[in-house]
């Protein structure tokens, strides 16, 4: 299977490359937009700030082009973040795939939101075989609010979006890579799924 990973500069490319790896799949790492569009599956990871990764992305070229990709595609963490219409860091205007709005952290809380917790409410393909209440891990200051394109959802001072789900583009905030053999099961579903 030809799965590409979307390299702009703010992706957590190794962890994933090697979950992958671990899955018996090897991926191609790549910011060209041809090398992109003839992927059967992409992927698009993220750590950083969102107007930055976003500046990276219409240099190369990818502002109009993922958002017109038709095979399945998976945003981690600031890449499902930058799938969105806007990002409160640093007053982004973000991909559009999905008609929602990123928020800041805000309470009494520590931020960043670091570590393990579980998802629940899980409606998607991507989490057969993975039980509700699963441990995942998280690393973020940003977050989505409840919304209806909410596949799985956490709480971290309040609930708020763990994963969506909107035609073929998928996204979870948590850090499949790193969570162990319960995110490998929710890649490896993301690899068969049609």
């Amino acid at each position: 299977m030809n799965v590409v990973i979307i390299e702009y500069g703010a992706g957590n490319l190794f962890s994933v490359q090697t979950a992958l790896e671990r899955l018996g799949c090897t991926a191609t790492v790549s910011c060209e937009p041809a090398v992109i569009r003839g992927a059967e599956r992409v992927l698009f990871p993220g750590v950083g700030q969102a107007s930055s990764a976003m500046k990276r992305l219409r240099e190369c070229g990818l502002e109009q082009v993922i958002p017109t990709l038709t095979m399945p595609v998976l945003g981690i963490c600031l890449g499902m973040q930058l799938l969105c219409t806007y990002s409160e860091e640093g007053d982004t205007e973000g991909l559009g795939v999905l008609p929602l709005r990123v928020e800041k952290i805000v309470g009494d809380c520590k931020v960043p939101h670091i570590g393990w917790n579980r998802i629940e409410g899980l409606k998607s393909s991507l989490f057969k075989g993975i039980d509700e209440g699963a441990w995942m891990y998280f690393v973020h200051s940003y977050y989505l609010p409840v919304n209806s394109y909410q596949v799985a959802e956490s709480d971290y001072h309040k609930p708020f979006c763990a994963a969506i789900e909107k035609d073929n583009f998928f996204g979870c905030q948590f850090h499949p890579e790193k969570s162990g053999d319960v995110g490998e099961r929710m890649l490896k579903n993301f690899l068969e799924w049609n």
